[in-house]
């Protein structure tokens, strides 16, 4: 039987607002752009980032125990597992209703299904021991100073800022719901998944599951998504429609189509920001290396039809 192309999408925390009015409204605007690439014959997969969301979890969770003594802190594998749940649990109601609109009720159209996924990393990852991630809220120097020695947390100072909590950003490993993600994958779901990197776990001997204090990076997780489900092409969606060279200077330069040689000689030559372009155009790479005929795109959510029809995008392909 022949299946229809298959794409994974990786959205971008400007197709999901950072607050809850702004995500109803926005997952409406994602839902139409994901549903004109199913329009086109394709079949998607989606994973999106969750950073205001888990944010926002996790400083309600830290004011809660600060409120009530009797209330353990919430660890931060917990705050991502809440915001698959909450971001899913808007964007497959907005893409029903969207895929209702256009095909109409009494017509069979695909499901919609959020599954919350754990992701193993490797405790011996050497981001473990430099954490660099900011997450929760500024803090003044006595608050952090409370954090640290309360809640183990890892504080850094942020000039002019105050003080905020880093934790790590291991590499993905293993996806732990592969299997069942794949099965309905297979069966013609639309699947979202990886959300916000996935809740990062560790393995036992014993194979117990503990949650880690992480935030995988979005991006390498949709690649490892992408690839365990074969799809053909990832799109990262970003907040600008191409990929650039000296960005924001006299000299930027919008990149159409690049080889993973080329990406990874611009990458050298430090071209993209880390925390920012790098790990996109990085995961873009490592995906376009992985098999013969693999494509990954990188452009704007409201491009993403244009993109894919090879109009517009910076395109990184073998």
């Amino acid at each position: 039987m022949n299946r229809k192309p298959r794409i994974v999408i990786a959205l971008g925390g400007n197709a999901l607002g950072n607050t809850l009015p702004e995500q109803m409204a926005a997952v409406k605007i994602t839902s139409r752009a994901i549903v004109d690439l199913m329009d086109e014959g394709y079949q998607v997969v989606v994973s999106h980032g969750n950073g205001p969301q888990v944010g926002m979890i996790n400083n309600a969770m830290a004011a809660l125990s600060r409120e009530n003594p009797s209330q353990p802190n919430t660890p931060l594998s917990v705050c991502v597992a809440m915001s698959q749940a909450y971001i899913g649990y808007d964007l497959q109601n907005a893409l029903r209703e969207e895929l209702c609109r256009r095909r109409g009720k009494g017509v069979k159209h695909e499901d919609v299904v959020t599954m919350v996924t754990q992701i193993e990393v490797d405790p011996n990852d050497p981001a473990f021991l430099h954490p660099t991630k900011p997450i929760g809220h500024y803090m003044t120097e006595e608050q952090a100073h409370f954090a640290e020695q309360v809640y183990g947390y890892v504080m850094r100072e942020f000039p002019g800022k105050g003080w905020r909590r880093v934790v790590a950003s291991p590499k993905p490993g293993k996806i732990v719901e592969i299997n069942a993600i794949r099965t309905l994958v297979d069966a013609g779901q639309v699947v979202i998944a990886c959300g916000g990197g996935g809740i990062p776990v560790t393995r036992s001997d014993l194979g117990h599951l503990k949650g880690a204090s992480a935030v995988i990076d979005k991006d390498f997780c949709s690649c490892l998504l992408a690839r365990e489900l074969d799809a053909q092409v990832l799109i990262i969606l970003t907040a600008v429609e191409k990929v650039a060279l000296h960005y924001g200077t006299p000299q930027e330069t919008w990149l159409d189509e690049l080889t993973p040689e080329q990406a990874e000689e611009y990458i050298a030559q430090g071209h993209f920001a880390p925390g920012s372009m790098l790990p996109k155009v990085e995961a873009a790479v490592a995906f376009a290396q992985s098999a013969p005929g693999r494509t990954a795109l990188i452009t704007q959510l409201e491009k993403a039809r244009e993109g894919i029809l090879g109009l517009t995008g910076t395109r990184i392909h073998s």
